[in-house]
């Protein structure tokens, strides 16, 4: 496969979504229909931008790239996904009766509508948002810079622009249909990977052999309990489900709370069943070629090196596809809280009805630029996934459980989760040492946060208000910001 062929059907392949993206978004869009798609969406077009932002860059590259360092290790992926998504369907579906835009309004009516939370929740969702977006943008990078042999620097902004034109002309709308659309290349890159890969290692005894190996080589390099590396990372991938903004969008902009369940169900068993596939296809990769450079390099080398150059292409651009419809996703995500939250830390009120397209669209020129600084400064993607989402999702995770499962559970409360997660994942990049006995922050980041969130609680008063209250000021607020006669569901 020559640079010059994968560019061309690069090109291609982005024109194509960009063409179809404006399309479907041709009509003039509300706010509230840029950034939520009218909170309308029908249940395939929910499952099919849910399961796009499940199987992305981290299923592509890092599960992908944990199969060829850790053999079936790269399965937990989809096993912490299964989780995650089905808690999220029981737990905060019905979220879907109010009409909330972002976690700083749903986290904040738990705890009687406490602008400190609020705020920390702003800056904390907007932050992971921008963290998802330099994974993405850091994975697509990779995959162009190998297949094409161009600059990093160069590949990083491709990828950038490429997701961030179509998602700037149609907003949220083109956003879920182009990630249904890249979810059936995905999926079919996917299978038709795996199978060769399958073949190309010798079948169940290649995969056992080359299982052994890369069993042995984890245990020897694992400082702390054998199986605490594995239990981290699914409990990394859950918590990032549970908590993380894009996933909330999909509850807020769904047209009802049964659709939305179903669809989650669905992603849940379609994410299960994925998940062995990355193992596979990173066991084959380590099978022909045990010295790659970095682990994040073998799907793409699969795509390159084993596979008939028009498969190959697929392969290719599905695994593009993973990491442009995330990424689609986080970035219109970082927008809705830049506009409903962020500019109202900034400004002390919120935008007005006809600016807020507009600011939608510079907001995500920003942000997008941000994450892409981010994706210069990083290396591991699995490595990168699971810092940040220690440090802004872990405590967010924290205090919605407990803030809807715990009437008692308060202000004081939430603010004591989310700055002890915080802490405690800084610590842990401070220490090493601490890192590779855990296998990361997230299992100490998750204990100290729910204990702070319930000791300070206990010895703090109950809120004033209820969440009833405070869902009735927010509705009031929010109003402001919305067209006369716009969306009231």
């Amino acid at each position: 496969m020559t640079p010059t062929l994968f560019l061309t059907c690069f090109g291609i392949y982005i024109v194509g979504v960009t063409i179809f993206g404006a399309w479907v978004a041709r009509r003039k869009q509300s706010g509230e229909d840029f950034l939520l798609g009218g909170r309308s969406l029908p249940l395939y077009l929910t499952l099919g931008t849910t399961i796009a932002t499940i199987i992305g860059t981290g299923s592509s590259m890092g599960s992908v790239g944990k199969g060829y360092s850790s053999g079936w290790m790269g399965s937990f992926f989809g096993l912490g996904s299964f989780i995650g998504v089905v808690l999220t369907a029981i737990l905060f579906a019905p979220a879907r009766r109010h009409r909330f835009m972002t976690m700083a309004e749903e986290l904040s009516s738990y705890v009687g509508g406490s602008k400190v939370v609020s705020n920390l929740v702003a800056v904390f969702t907007y932050m992971a948002c921008v963290g998802w977006l330099g994974a993405h943008i850091l994975g697509g990078g990779r995959y162009l810079q190998y297949v094409t042999q161009i600059d990093l620097s160069y590949a990083l902004v491709l990828i950038a622009l490429g997701f961030a034109v179509y998602s700037t002309i149609g907003g949220y709308r083109a956003v879920v249909w182009t990630d249904t659309i890249q979810a059936v290349v995905l999926f079919g890159g996917f299978v038709l990977t795996a199978f060769f890969a399958f073949r190309s290692i010798g079948g169940i005894e290649g995969l056992r052999e080359t299982s052994a190996i890369l069993s042995e080589q984890t245990a020897t390099s694992t400082a702390g309990p054998s199986s605490l590396p594995g239990i981290s990372l699914v409990i990394t991938i859950a918590v990032s489900i549970l908590a993380t903004p894009s996933f909330r969008q999909r509850i807020y902009s769904g047209n009802s709370v049964g659709d939305i369940r179903k669809a989650f169900y669905l992603s849940a068993v379609l994410a299960i069943s994925f998940a062995l596939l990355p193992s596979i296809i990173g066991m084959a990769a380590y099978h022909h070629n045990p010295d790659l450079a970095n682990a994040d390099l073998a799907f793409p080398f699969m795509a390159t090196e084993m596979l008939p150059v028009s498969i190959g292409v697929l392969t290719l651009l599905a695994g593009l596809s993973a990491t442009m419809s995330s990424a689609s996703s986080d970035a219109i995500a970082g927008v809705t809280i830049a506009v409903r939250d962020i500019f109202e830390l900034i400004f002390k009120r919120l935008p007005r009805p006809e600016n807020v397209v507009l600011f939608s669209r510079i907001g995500l020129a920003a942000t997008t630029g941000l994450a892409l600084m981010m994706a210069f400064s990083a290396d591991n993607i699995l490595g990168y996934i699971r810092d940040m989402v220690s440090l802004f999702i872990t405590g967010m995770c924290v205090c919605a459980i407990l803030g809807r499962l715990w009437a008692r559970y308060n202000s004081g409360g939430a603010i004591a989760s989310l700055i002890g997660a915080f802490v405690t994942a800084l610590a842990f990049r401070l220490q090493p040492d601490w890192t590779a006995y855990w296998g990361g922050s997230i299992i100490p980041a998750l204990t100290v946060s729910a204990l702070a969130g319930v000791i300070v609680t206990l010895i703090t008063p109950p809120d004033a208000l209820s969440q009833e209250d405070i869902i009735a000021i927010l509705d009031k607020r929010r109003a402001t910001m919305e067209e006369p006669g716009g969306s009231s569901a």
